[in-house]
């Protein structure tokens, strides 16, 4: 018996790329082109920022919105109608996002005596990357919650 043939399976069966995934695709782009413009452009510890004014101007809160994108994106990519989210592939974006985040604060702490200043994002974040961390394991408890 396939899964479309049973009648107690009520999971959704969608195309492997619909729009919902898209957007999800999409949103995770543009988390990342926006954080690495910033990082690249207007950032206001560079020598000479370059870039549009207004991304100067709220200067860290360009993490936040590139990081809410990328994040954003994933949380959409949770939806049963998307290949991540279903079958294994919510298993896969759970361990990923759980062993991303912890990666990342363990990388952290290890680089946060003395060498963080040559990690890009990483050196500008500062304590914040604790929050981007468990950020990525919250995302992580999504996913979860879309496992059977």
């Amino acid at each position: 018996m396939s899964k479309g043939d049973d009648p107690f399976d009520d999971r959704p069966v969608g195309p492997v790329l619909s729009v919902r995934f898209g957007a999800a695709l999409a949103l995770v782009v543009l988390g990342i082109a926006w954080v690495v413009f910033y990082y690249l452009g207007p950032r206001p510890l560079r020598l000479e920022p370059s870039g549009p004014d207004f991304m100067t101007e709220i200067a860290r809160w360009n993490y936040v919105i590139g990081f809410g994108l990328f994040f954003l994106g994933l949380i959409v990519a949770a939806h049963p109608t998307t290949p991540l989210g279903r079958g294994r592939g919510v298993v896969v974006g759970m361990l990923g996002c759980f062993i991303l985040g912890l990666i990342w604060i363990c990388t952290f702490y290890v680089l946060a005596n003395n060498q963080l200043d040559a990690v890009p994002v990483m050196n500008d974040l500062r304590q914040s990357n604790l929050i981007v961390g468990i950020a990525f394991m919250g995302v992580g408890f999504t996913y979860a919650t879309k496992w059977e």
